[in-house]
């Protein structure tokens, strides 16, 4: 029986988002008694295939106990209790007519209200001034975001987990430039994360610095031409400006859409990291790296054992979950997709002594998704021979490739495996890093929805200072300040090195870092490449440009400081919450 081992932050961020608590607010539950609902509710599944319930839930017990694996926060959050609506990411169609705008509308709220993320592509409606049959003009689908955002302000699962949006439009869509722009004002669509889906054709006639046609829904027709460079420039200073909007690559996703007989991939997820089909659903979990390290070498047989359960707890998750939705649970059912993911990398370099912007952190990268590919999907193949392949498999990429895994045709249960999401809250209960981001610094705050900070001060950083004789207030105070070893003289260079933070690393190495890893990630990648302050417009289209090149199915950017309300910060702008005596007493 793993004993638990939760930092401070661990505990305050379980105590106000996921324990249960009584009729009066107070915390009714431990997180071992948490751990054990959610693992009793997960095994309940293996009693439909006549498999062993009370060993599966020690399985999955031990797996969450130990945090080498975490669900995604609806299923820590509600399994066993009464909304038992398990998935984090779900979209939802929007077609050209106010039924379809307003029934989405109401769906997004219900699945809402359980804690999940929604996304939804508005390029089906009719661009702003448009004819409407019976009424005049439209407003044009940035207006109806606005009705969605506004919605999502005034809905919260007891103020627990907050909904959360991706609108989406498609790059030849009339309205474009008005979508590009609309988070000029940094208090629009403040409950939204927007992406532009770019083509391989609109990224052909980029480079050639050639003009491309808008279309108008309505019509299917090709109204104007617009000079490509210039709307791909306009995408990188907005998103230099403030983050927004991030792009996807639509086309990519779609070459990789497991079950398209039925039908295209529109968008994702609410950060992007998960491409779905209209109404489905999808639930993630993932693995925590960082405990996979043993001294300065990963221990795979440890790894694979984590994977394999993770396959079989993550499987379980669609039978035992009650979907929002009638269309959620079927489409769900029928492709059976899940999201296994990572968390923890960065702090896994740290321990093996391999700097993140580097190509032997390429190479691991690269071995260790390949890894977790491999035996993901062996997993879901010996799923599949107890409890049956998913039920679009004939229809499916994966049967019309022929493909042949271990001797046997490869019958999956899953029609994808994996996916890396952005594991925020749930890297804060593992004490690790945030998915395969670099370290965002190595001495910071964390502000909480709830208005809590967290404070963090590099675990591995102080133990090397501590061994060079080096941690003391003189060279803690710098770090607090600068977030960053990389401008303090004393520090060595072995140190520097493999302390860096997402700013201290050049672009070309985060996009390369996302690349690498999506060679082998069925679904899609949470990542942002972070900036710093200083950076210019041109280093977004580089970013932009390379992600494209490199394969990437979509990226995203943050200069530093450069939205109000930032969630993650260096401790030295907040001093008046955060004194130096805090990271001591660490």
């Amino acid at each position: 029986m793993p004993k638990l081992k939760l930092s401070k932050n661990a505990m305050m961020i379980l105590e106000q988002r996921y324990l249960k608590k009584d009729d009066k607010g107070k915390v009714a539950e431990k997180p071992e008694d948490m751990f054990r609902r959610v693992a009793k509710n997960i095994a309940r599944a293996d009693a439909k295939y006549k498999g062993n319930v009370k060993k599966a839930e020690q399985e999955f017990y031990t797996l969450m106990a130990s945090l080498d694996f975490l669900p995604n926060s609806p299923t820590l959050l509600n399994a066993g209790r009464k909304l038992q609506q398990l998935a984090a990411c779900f979209v939802l169609p929007i077609e050209d007519n106010i039924s379809s705008i307003f029934k989405t509308l109401h769906d997004a709220a219900l699945i809402h209200k359980t804690g999940a993320g929604t996304g939804f592509n508005f390029s089906k409606l009719r661009p702003k001034g448009d004819v409407i049959e019976s009424s005049g003009l439209t407003s044009g689908p940035v207006s109806f975001m606005k009705i969605f955002d506004a919605a999502t302000e005034q809905i919260k699962l007891g103020g627990v987990l907050r909904g959360a949006n991706m609108g989406i439009l498609n790059v030849d869509h009339l309205d474009i430039e008005n979508f590009i722009t609309v988070k000029k004002d940094p208090n629009a669509l403040t409950n939204f994360n927007v992406s532009v889906a770019i083509t391989n054709n609109f990224m052909q006639d980029v480079k050639k610095n050639k003009r491309y046609k808008l279309v108008n829904p309505r019509t299917k027709k090709a109204v104007k031409k617009e000079d490509a460079r210039r709307i791909f420039r306009l995408i990188c200073e907005q998103a230099w400006l403030n983050g927004d909007p991030g792009v996807i690559f639509i086309d990519r996703i779609n070459e990789f859409n497991p079950t398209p007989s039925l039908g295209k991939i529109e968008s994702t997820d609410s950060c992007g990291e998960q491409p779905l089909l209209p109404y489905e659903s999808c639930n993630l979990g993932s693995v925590n790296l960082s405990n996979m390290a043993d001294g300065k070498k990963i221990n795979f047989e440890k790894l694979k054992k984590t994977i394999h359960s993770a396959i079989h707890f993550l499987d379980n998750v669609i039978d035992v979950c009650n979907y929002p939705l009638k269309e959620n649970a079927d489409i769900v059912k029928k492709n059976r997709k899940i999201g296994l993911g990572v968390m923890g990398f960065a702090d896994m370099l740290v321990k093996l002594q391999i700097p993140y912007d580097s190509e032997e952190g390429l190479e691991k990268a690269e071995d260790i998704m390949k890894f977790i590919s491999k035996e993901a999907s062996i997993a879901s193949l010996e799923l599949a021979g107890k409890r049956g392949s998913f039920p679009e498999w004939k229809n499916s990429a994966w049967n019309k490739k022929s493909r042949y895994f271990k001797g046997c045709h490869m019958l999956l249960r899953n029609a994808t495996r994996t996916t890396i999401a952005p594991t925020g809250t749930i890297s804060i209960i593992a004490d690790t890093s945030s998915g395969i981001e670099p370290l965002f610094a190595l001495s910071y705050a964390r502000r909480t929805a709830e208005g809590k900070t967290l404070i963090y001060f590099n675990e591995g950083l102080k133990s090397s200072l501590e061994k060079h004789n080096l941690y003391n207030d003189g060279i803690i105070e710098k770090i607090n300040r600068e977030g960053s070893v990389k401008n303090i003289d004393e520090i060595p260079y072995k140190i520097k090195k493999i302390f860096v933070v997402g700013s201290d690393i050049a672009p070309e190495w985060h996009v390369r870092m996302q690349a690498a890893f999506q060679k082998y990630v069925d679904n899609g990648i949470s990542k942002t490449v972070t900036l710093p302050k200083d950076a210019a417009v041109e280093d977004v289209e580089k970013i932009f440009m390379m992600a494209f090149e490199l394969g990437c199915k979509g990226i995203s950017v943050y200069r530093f400081g450069s939205r109000e309300g930032q969630v993650i910060y260096l401790s030295s702008k907040r001093d008046e919450q955060i004194t130096l005596s805090n990271f001591i007493k660490k």
